[in-house]
């Protein structure tokens, strides 16, 4: 086997060569680990909201509550079953409003009764207070305290035809909770001519009797409604992010071709400015499947060193805060990003890939030269 420092001293020799191709691979990783992490972030924001014990109950056949509704007196018959310790009455309506930025989108309000904070041990009122029953007033979660104008602690944010008084800013912790604002359930109804409810939050006494509450929900044909536990059907949201994992894999399927080229390009230079010293290694006994080897080895080195850049380039968007529409419900979801150990991972196998593919054709040219030729050179 070829000695490793060969290898390492050759792509110090070639110095403009090698950093040219490092930076390279190292943009083509930090894209690709940016969008992922978009992808990471939003999937954590479903997954980690909800409560083991709550339930949420949805008409069925709906995708998501702000496209569910039913008879208000469908809560009355799910407080009476067994096992059932509490229920919230919930209707979600979508208003378009500005972002800081200037352009708009939407958010989604949130009616909710005297009960709905109390099942959400997660959220909590972190300044001002909390809105009073039977007047405009809303509070918002910190991150579209943030985005939206018109959405700070004493503002007036305009909801359907009227304005609605910022009493209360929600810490929603990290959850899908954080793109929502919060009014009184009896104002929304009737703002928005809507007497009915978009979805129950239950709360379940203990883990046993979640599965008989689901099954008289779902046997009673009375009610006609969908149950899911709370964490289980944000999960189920979690499709918000599949288009844009696509377009990530897409971008970083373009760009690692680009990758594979500088790769492919660096290494065929060093075939040919080494040709003598490759012949001279044959001559020294060195086999053909040593020279590939050794060759595959520097163009996968020149990766790792990419990689690892491009792994760096990427950290510092980690907890940065942006927004994407849900396309479950076309509401505006804020999440955060998260590069995790597991991303850098894959970042760093990507690398890899692109060094492999870019460098198997020259590390095939340079141990097939012969060696009288490759001496005459």
């Amino acid at each position: 086997m070829i000695p490793i420092r060969y290898n390492l001293r050759s792509l110090v020799v070639r110095k403009v060569g090698t950093a040219m191709t490092v930076l390279g691979v190292a943009l083509t990783v930090a894209v690709f680990l940016s969008i992922l992490a978009m992808v990471q972030g939003l999937r954590n924001t479903f997954v980690e909201t909800g409560d083991p014990l709550n339930l949420i109950v949805i008409r069925k056949g709906s995708l998501s509550e702000v496209n569910s509704f039913f008879d208000r007196e469908i809560k009355g018959i799910v407080e009476t079953m067994d096992g059932v310790e509490s229920v919230a009455g919930e209707i979600l309506v979508l208003i378009n409003s500005p972002r800081t930025t200037g352009e708009t989108t939407n958010i989604m309000v949130r009616g909710i009764s005297d009960k709905s904070l109390e099942l959400r041990s997660q959220l909590k009122i972190v300044e001002g207070r909390m809105l009073r029953p039977g007047l405009r007033e809303i509070v918002v979660s910190r991150s579209i305290a943030k985005r939206f104008r018109s959405s700070q602690l004493g503002d007036d944010l305009k909801i359907g035809r009227t304005t609605w008084k910022v009493v209360g800013i929600l810490d929603a912790a990290q959850t899908a909770y954080d793109s929502e604002a919060w009014a009184d359930y009896n104002e929304i109804a009737q703002e928005f001519e809507r007497p009915i409810y978009s979805s129950l939050l239950v709360r379940a006494k203990n883990e046993v009797a979640i599965k008989s509450i689901k099954a008289r929900i779902e046997d009673d044909r009375r009610v006609k409604l969908d149950v899911y536990g709370e964490k289980e059907y944000f999960a189920s949201q979690t499709n918000a992010a599949q288009p844009i994992q696509i377009l990530g894999y897409l971008v970083g399927v373009i760009m690692a071709i680009g990758s594979c080229f500088a790769v492919m390009n660096t290494m065929y230079a060093a075939t040919t400015y080494r040709t003598r010293e490759i012949a001279t290694l044959r001559v020294l006994g060195f086999k053909r499947h040593n020279i590939l080897l050794s060759f595959l080895f520097e163009s996968i080195v020149l990766s790792i060193l990419g990689g690892i850049l491009g792994c760096l380039m990427a950290l510092p968007i980690h907890g940065i805060s942006t927004g994407t529409a849900n396309f479950n419900n076309f509401a505006e979801v804020v999440f955060k990003f998260r590069i995790t150990p597991m991303l850098m991972l894959e970042g760093m196998a990507f690398a890899v890939i692109m060094g492999s593919l870019g460098g198997l054709l020259p590390a095939r040219l340079a141990s097939s030269i012969p060696i009288v030729r490759a001496l005459r050179t």
